[in-house]
């Protein structure tokens, strides 16, 4: 009794530590659909192998008793007390056919080699009925992969998959045309909207670690908000710099992994920086650029399909 109470206990344990660690995993799992089936079924399973342990146990406990209980009745009736074979001992004889050790001279051959007698044991019939079993589904999987062509196989399946992708990506970009960006005519203007869009897309795609998030800069990345570029201070070329990056001194091509939209958005958000002279800010690096700012946007707008 003691070790089924403590195994109880683990489990319970084990299922309070997973919750636990669920839960503190659940921020980097909430982009999952699925997360919360997955912890419903751990749950479940949980409970469940909870309540077969503890059946079986019962199960034992009653069996004991039984025994105990035809022992007395033989000790009264005066008789010997033979045991009956369990369901489950007389189920596992079937599935092997084993033939009793007091019957085994009904099957002893004619082999004798230095005393070791050699007994005529057929296959057990559940190895014979698996054998049988894996020779009919052969033959169904022959028929329905490769004679009738009744289902596809695993390399059409999979280019089935990739071309009804293709078409749900080629729907979804004709329902959602793209801002096409001409950055070689590209100005700025102080478009506030704009600008705010490129402060969210500049501090959610780790800018700040390199620029600090008022862009006076740090160790790695150059201040972005004085009249020295190392890579020129033109909108084209700040547009240039964050969608090719340079590689050779640790910055990312973000136009990989942001649209020209965003792209653009940042690249505002910089040059809205420029004169802002945060505390501490790094010390000039690069060439001059004197920035002439108007009012108009050459943003060629299109609708890609």
């Amino acid at each position: 009794m003691k070790k089924v109470f403590s195994l109880l206990a683990f489990i319970v344990l084990s299922i309070s530590t997973f919750a636990q660690e669920a839960g503190a995993a659940q921020t980097s799992l909430t982009g999952d659909p699925y997360f919360p089936l997955y912890l419903l079924s751990a749950f479940v399973f949980a409970v469940v192998l909870v309540v077969l342990i503890v059946a079986i146990y019962f199960l034992r406990i009653l069996t004991i008793l039984t025994q105990e209980a035809e022992k007395e009745k033989a000790a009264k009736l005066g008789i010997a007390y033979t045991p009956e074979k369990a369901w489950w001992t007389n189920f596992i004889d079937q599935l092997n056919a084993a033939v009793p050790v007091e019957k085994e001279k009904e099957i002893e051959l004619n082999h004798n080699y230095d005393g070791i007698k050699e007994l005529d044991n057929h296959l057990p019939p559940w190895w014979t009925g698996l054998f049988v079993g894996s020779i009919i589904w052969g033959v169904i999987y022959l028929i329905v992969y490769h004679v009738s062509d009744t289902l596809p196989l695993q390399l059409d399946e999979y280019e089935q998959e990739i071309a009804l992708a293709n078409e749900q990506i080629r729907k979804l970009k004709a329902s959602q045309p793209q801002e096409v960006i001409d950055e070689s005519t590209l100005v700025f203007t102080n478009d506030l909207e704009l600008i705010e869009k490129g402060k969210a897309a500049f501090l959610a795609n780790t800018c700040a670690t390199c620029h600090r998030a008022d862009g006076g800069g740090n160790t790695i990345g150059p201040n972005l908000t004085d009249e020295y570029w190392i890579h020129g201070g033109s909108m084209p070329n700040i547009f240039a710099t964050i969608k090719n990056g340079v590689v050779e001194k640790g910055m990312p091509a973000w136009g990989k992994s942001m649209s020209a939209k965003d792209v653009k958005a940042a690249a505002f958000y910089i040059m809205s920086l420029q004169g802002s002279n945060p505390v501490d800010a790094k010390a000039p690096q690069g060439e001059i650029y004197k920035q002439e700012v108007v009012k108009s946007d050459s943003t060629n707008v299109q609708a890609s399909l």
